[in-house]
């Protein structure tokens, strides 16, 4: 199942702030899609009045079973009707990180920088799906969707602010930071 996310002039999510953290920047667009489906059609333009990110969401990586087994049990989903408000961010890392073995990664990942283990005091309020895209030539190695409710935002600030000041963040090469809120259609 490829997830979408496509910025451009009508979406359900509307674009309240987009901002670069390093590396290029997407061009501002006022809303956001966010679409499942099957299939997509590549290659992935973009265009001055478009641009789409693209991926899968897959195994967790890094992650060893009891944590597993702690990140479900207390994890919320996608879609729940008190989260109108989200973030897009795309991610890429550098070939240095790709250089390391799954090994040296998962010490970067969780002995040094406890990306697990420091981030569960976010969750439920705070729900998250990562999007794997390396390998579909995206542009961005992962998108990360994260869903709150408009009260959980400083919470959100928190949780975004920590990770950035990992080791783990120093591999990252682009960073780009979409916020949304959710469009309801009045009656």
């Amino acid at each position: 199942m490829f997830r979408t996310f496509r910025g451009g002039q009508s979406g359900g999510w509307r674009v309240t702030s987009m901002s670069p953290v390093t590396g290029e920047p997407l061009p501002f667009m006022p809303a956001l899609s966010v679409i499942d489906g099957n299939a997509v059609s590549l290659p992935l333009v973009s265009s001055r009045n478009a641009w789409r990110l693209v991926g899968v969401p897959s195994n967790l990586r890094y992650t060893e079973r009891a944590e597993k087994q702690q990140l479900v049990s207390v994890q919320a989903g996608l879609g729940r009707l008190e989260a109108t408000s989200a973030a897009l961010i795309p991610i890429r890392k550098s070939q240095a990180w790709w250089e390391l073995t799954q090994e040296e990664r998962r010490k970067i990942f969780e002995d040094k920088s406890h990306h697990i283990a420091s981030t569960l005091r976010f969750l439920p309020a705070i729900a998250r799906q990562l999007y794997h895209c390396r390998d579909l030539g995206e542009h961005f190695d992962f998108l990360t969707w994260f869903e709150f409710a408009p009260a959980d935002a400083s919470l959100f600030e928190e949780l975004v602010g920590m990770l950035r000041r990992t080791e783990e963040w120093t591999y990252v090469e682009r960073e780009f930071d979409v916020r949304v809120v959710k469009e309801v259609l009045s009656a």
